[in-house]
């Protein structure tokens, strides 16, 4: 892309020019705070040379001798040396490297000034020996001396602060120089920051497309109206999709109820035959099936769609639930299905958000499912308890049940009005994702697992908001 390579070149020279502009500063600062900085000598010949004057003995013929030690070292360096008696100021010893245009008589300031400085172009340390001083001369391309060397003592004591101030004004002044080239720089980034994000929400972007990052800007753009546009046809695919479920449900509705009217008719007429009227009691119980499964399919869309509001309000869940009980045990269903109440007596209240019809709608739903797939019958506990801030509702029979294969389906591969590619796998009918669409749009969720019995075992747990026990 373009607006990368720019940007790179950039960056490149923003950071060859701070790098040449911080070595300018730095050099004009040291100048300035310490010009009057000698060399840190490396080898220590102010050392020598006061090993040198401690090392010069005087033997008891009035010469003088050096350490083998010493001597061996100066050898080693090409170092000469001479000793200035005190009394005479002349040479009374000397080495035998030393050169010819070394001079033998020395005056006070002859003295002070090799002390310091040079002689003959030779660099020279003095070292201090009780009867005078002992002179090294080191080559003439070893060492630089300043000579008039003096230090500020406020700048030796504020050396530290001085480091500080330094440091101090290289950050700021490579802030300063980051702020100044790339203000422009980042004021273009934040607007893409902002619409990234909200292009990640789902809405609409438009960002400037000007600047550096011009290019970068107009993908943006260009990605956000394809995703609006993509958005807009999904949303008219679902709603043709759910206003065609409700069409057809709509058209079924009138021709089923004339079967099912003509079918109850035969199914009492006294003209015909028992068998007869047991066919027209059978299209009787498959049309309300089909009835039945209409209003289901309904009613999954509208909430997959979210077209069916969800009118909560705080509801005790232990009455909820117990109603569905009694309502069903008062309908004298099938006695080959017996419905218990297993809830602890003490937990009297249960306070939840939701949506009590349709609550009621998947407690209905998880015990016909029951019944129908058990034509032997089962015994169905149903029980409402809370844990861990949660509403739990179970309903657990004692029937066929199904494998674990089949429980790790219906737990996680999606129902086929929810799947966009294979339909071939169904699992189970619209009553269990009607359950689990009604529990997740109150912000719970469904577990399907092996019942206690052995049967199957549902369930449902919701936010609970109060709990209230007998005491």
């Amino acid at each position: 892309m373009k607006s990368a390579a720019k940007l790179i070149r950039r960056f490149v020279s923003i950071l060859l020019l701070s790098a040449v502009l911080l070595v300018i500063i730095n050099v004009a600062v040291y100048a300035v705070l310490v010009s009057e900085k000698g060399p840190t000598e490396t080898t220590s010949p102010y050392d020598i040379a006061e090993k040198a004057g401690e090392a010069l003995q005087v033997l008891p013929d009035g010469t003088y001798c050096l350490s083998e030690e010493v001597s061996s070292e100066l050898e080693e360096k090409n170092i000469w040396a001479i000793f200035i008696g005190n009394d005479t100021l002349q040479t009374e010893w000397k080495s035998h490297n030393v050169p010819e245009m070394i001079p033998n008589h020395y005056s006070l300031s002859d003295i002070a000034a090799l002390s310091v400085g040079y002689l003959k172009g030779y660099p020279t340390y003095v070292g201090n020996n009780e009867n005078g001083i002992v002179v090294l001369g080191f080559s003439k391309d070893s060492f630089w001396k300043h000579m008039r060397a003096s230090w500020d003592y406020s700048l030796i004591r504020d050396l530290p602060y001085i480091f500080l101030k330094i440091l101090l004004i290289n950050l700021v002044l490579i802030l300063a120089i980051y702020m100044l080239v790339n203000g422009k720089l980042l004021k273009s980034v934040q607007p893409m920051i902002k619409g990234i994000q909200n292009l990640s929400a789902g809405e609409p972007v438009h960002i400037p497309e000007t600047g550096v990052l011009s290019e970068i800007c107009t993908n943006i753009n260009r990605a956000s109206d394809i995703l609006q546009k993509q958005q807009e046809q999904l949303r008219k695919k679902e709603r043709a999709r759910a206003n065609w479920i409700a069409g057809v449900s709509h058209d079924i509705r009138t021709p089923l109820s004339v079967v099912m009217g003509y079918a109850g008719q035969l199914e009492n007429s006294h003209h015909l035959s028992e068998d007869e009227r047991k066919k027209a009691a059978a299209i009787v119980k498959q049309s309300a099936r089909i009835k039945n499964l209409i209003n289901d399919l309904n009613l999954a869309s509208k909430l997959e769609y979210h077209m069916q509001p969800l009118m909560k309000k705080r509801e005790n869940a232990v009455a909820i639930v117990r109603q569905v009980v009694v309502d069903f045990m008062n309908m004298a269903v099938d006695d080959r299905f017996l419905i218990e109440w297993k809830t602890d007596a003490a937990l009297q209240v249960c306070e939840i958000e939701a949506d009590r019809e349709l609550l009621k709608r998947a407690v209905v739903n998880l015990l016909q499912n029951s019944m129908v797939h058990n034509e032997n019958g089962c015994q169905i506990d149903v029980s409402v308890e809370a844990k861990d801030g949660s509403c739990m509702i179970c309903v657990d029979d004692n029937g066929e049940g199904v494998s674990d294969e089949q429980i790790e389906k219906l737990n996680h591969v999606p129902h086929y009005m929810v799947c966009d590619t294979n339909v071939d796998g169904q699992q189970h009918g619209l009553g269990l994702l009607i359950v689990r669409q009604i529990i997740e749009g109150h912000g719970g969720a469904m577990t399907i697992s092996r019942g206690t019995y052995g049967g199957f075992h549902v369930t449902l747990i919701i936010p609970c908001e109060k709990i209230t026990h007998l005491s």
